[in-house]
């Protein structure tokens, strides 16, 4: 007869051959939770930027190999796997702002910040749309031009090289300052992230769009040519009459009031719902299929 302890032995034996989940440790569950959360953080990083649509482009290209594996298409396969040899290199060319970002965070000792919450920069761009307003209040009163770009998921790195870069807080009389009409800069755009100014006196492009209103000057045009090729937010004052305008998705909203454009950014600025909307949209595409009707007045 078997003693206590070969009935134990035998016991986890059998629970660990019928159980396999029972034999995780502590140190495997703790590695799991690690890399979840490595992951998580990396794909919700990417999931912000342009790289976020090449990711998704290289999940589609390895099921493609996978699927020409299985499938034994010699000639697929081979292609594929010229494709990914080479493919290493690109996608260093592309990631570039990425990695160069996470690097210099881990070589300034900011590492805690690689994978921060963006709890803080919600706080910041609350700030901005509110000194936004307050500026922008000022500015339709004294009849002062004034382009700002706010972006959102696309990267706006190729129009900030075009300006003067910055970093520094949104703030009422710095604005004002910047768009005085004898400062260097205020014939350009002041282009806002995360709710901090990164570059001033930027070009933008201007509108195709044949079908725009003859009363609308560049300050207007080039602010729906912005909003077209990106899902940025773009604010405008006009210096002829002093009305403020706003142009999402190639649309131009006209003559808000400073209330009404403080309700618009924290509706597209701080809504997750209406920021995952605005990110499936096709600015371009809508530009081909609603023609003149990109024009939307709000008088207010």
């Amino acid at each position: 007869m078997d003693s206590a302890g070969e009935v134990i032995h035998k016991a986890q034996m059998f629970l660990q051959s019928n159980f396999p989940l029972l034999q995780i440790q502590l140190s495997d569950i703790l590695d799991i939770a690690i890399l979840s959360v490595i992951i998580y953080k990396l794909l919700w990083m990417l999931r912000k930027t342009s790289s976020g649509r090449v990711l998704r482009g290289l999940l589609i290209l390895l099921l493609a190999m996978f699927l020409s594996t299985t499938f034994q298409l010699t000639a697929t396969s081979w292609l594929l796997d010229r494709v990914v040899q080479w493919g290493i290199i690109v996608l260093v060319v592309l990631f570039q702002p990425e990695i160069r970002r996470f690097l210099e965070r881990m070589g300034s000792g900011r590492l805690g910040l690689v994978f921060a919450s963006s709890r803080e920069a919600g706080q910041e761009m609350d700030t901005a749309i509110s000194q936004t307003t307050e500026a922008y209040a000022d500015l339709s009163r004294d009849k002062v031009g004034a382009l700002m770009v706010f972006e959102r998921q696309n990267l706006l790195d190729d129009v900030i090289k075009t300006g003067t870069a910055l970093d520094c807080g949104v703030s009422s009389e710095l604005l004002k300052n910047i768009f005085w009409n004898k400062a260097p800069l205020h014939d350009g755009a002041v282009i806002v992230r995360n709710g901090r100014i990164v570059g001033a006196g930027c070009m933008l492009p201007l509108s195709g769009n044949v079908n725009l209103s003859r009363d609308l000057g560049m300050r207007h045009r080039a602010g729906i040519g912005m909003s077209e090729h990106s899902d940025a937010v773009v604010v405008i004052v006009s210096e002829e009459t002093g009305s403020i305008s706003a142009a999402v998705g190639g649309m131009l909203k006209r003559h808000l009031a400073p209330e009404t454009l403080e309700r618009l950014l924290r509706n597209e600025l701080l809504n997750d719902s209406g920021r995952e909307k605005k990110s499936g949209q096709l600015p371009l595409l809508g530009l081909l299929l609603g023609g003149n009707k990109r024009e939307e007045d709000e008088e207010v």
